[in-house]
């Protein structure tokens, strides 16, 4: 493979930086040599050779001669050396098979088909132009007038492509797990508690902080996604293709679906397993102002991303943010009670828990009645606002 002047080089860490590009594909395709495979598949193991180096790696081919091996190699524009080292050739074009069985009867299928190689023509580089499809038709991007495309062509291919990337709904499962087990912790109380006390509002107001606090927070499972389409979001602005507009626009709708269906689906289980208030009224009010929340928490991660691009400091940078707004959201801590330099002005009035909060308490508790465990007292409640 070429490698003797690299022998003593580790591979891993800063220290593979003296490895070439071509260097680092030989010694990948030579760790898989060494397991002497009976299939060995191998996917443009030329890119990024010269000619000879590629001559050279191809030679492995010459394996499949010694103890029954199959290789199996994809490569675009061999040479006419490497190509006469295959056995059997392959050609595809638009996702069809053209031509499959011995290389050496290629030149012959083609010929008779009336597309003969010329003589003085790489056979490999004549097949590929014979049947690749790609620039036949007329009319180019480049001719077309205005080739930029308008801000809603680019948010429409921006959503769709972020929506394909999504991948909330792979902790949609994570989520409802979870809703599913606080829900029950509410449920059981009735064996270990008095009707006073599970009917409390101490019990209902603990049950709508977790949701608006750290159901919520697990939201922040979306930063993996935006990490990395920061960077090719970088890439492709600096081209030319679209602007920041466009792409917040784009990851934007591609995130309502997922939200939507995390709200309305553990939501649903979660309210209606602890016993809320009935009414899809209720339950609506309490679906949105959940959805509202994760939008939030999903555009704070999209603007630690943009500022913060490394994984980790990203990950403790935004559970980080969050949890101040929690601490100073109204219910660990009184209003009244936080000082006011920074904590309450303006971290509380900032805190999206605050609203949230207020929001879900008198969803539930206008109009409400609580037994009272005082023998001949009233029972406490709270009248509807006109």
């Amino acid at each position: 493979m070429g490698l003797q002047d690299a022998m003593n080089t580790r591979i891993g860490g800063w220290s593979s930086k003296g490895l070439s590009g071509g260097q680092k594909r030989r010694v990948s395709i030579c760790i898989e040599i060494l397991t002497r495979p009976v299939l060995l598949f191998l996917d443009e193991p030329t890119s990024g050779l010269d000619s000879a180096a590629s001559y050279h790696v191809n030679e492995i081919v010459g394996l499949a001669r010694h103890g029954g091996r199959t290789i199996v190699a994809s490569i675009h524009q061999p040479s006419s050396e490497v190509f006469e080292l295959f056995h059997n050739l392959c050609l595809l074009s638009a996702g069809r098979t053209v031509y499959f069985g011995p290389a050496a009867a290629a030149n012959e299928f083609f010929a008779v088909n009336g597309f003969p190689c010329p003589s003085l023509r790489n056979p490999s580089d004549h097949y590929l132009r014979t049947i690749n499809k790609d620039f036949d038709q007329e009319g180019g991007a480049l001719d077309k007038k205005g080739s930029q495309a308008s801000f809603l062509t680019q948010s429409l291919v921006l959503t769709r492509r972020s929506y394909v990337n999504m991948y909330q709904g792979s902790w949609l499962l994570l989520v409802t797990s979870c809703n599913l087990h606080w829900g029950r912790v509410f449920v059981l109380a009735p064996s270990t508690m008095t009707l006073a006390e599970l009917c409390s509002i101490q019990a209902r107001g603990s049950m709508l902080m977790f949701v608006a606090a750290f159901l919520t927070f697990m939201a922040i499972g979306g930063f993996p996604s935006f990490v990395e389409d920061m960077k090719i979001f970088g890439r492709e602005r600096l081209n030319g293709h679209y602007g920041v507009a466009a792409f917040v626009v784009g990851n934007t709708f591609s995130s309502i679906p997922y939200l939507l269906l995390i709200s309305v689906v553990p939501g649903a289980i979660a309210y209606y397993l602890v016993g809320l208030q009935r009414g899809i009224d209720h339950f609506v009010y309490f679906a949105l102002v959940l959805f509202v929340c994760m939008m939030l928490v999903e555009s704070l991660m999209m603007i630690v991303a943009s500022i913060v691009p490394d994984f980790l400091m990203g990950i403790i940078t935004g559970a980080g943010i969050q949890g101040v707004m929690m601490l100073n959201g109204g219910f660990f801590r009184l209003p009244d009670d936080l000082p006011k330099p920074f904590w309450r002005y303006p971290m509380y009035y900032i805190a999206f828990h605050k609203y949230a909060n207020q929001g879900f308490y008198k969803n539930e508790f206008i109009g409400l009645t609580f037994p009272n465990n005082q023998a001949g007292g009233p029972p406490p409640s709270l009248a509807k606002r006109s």
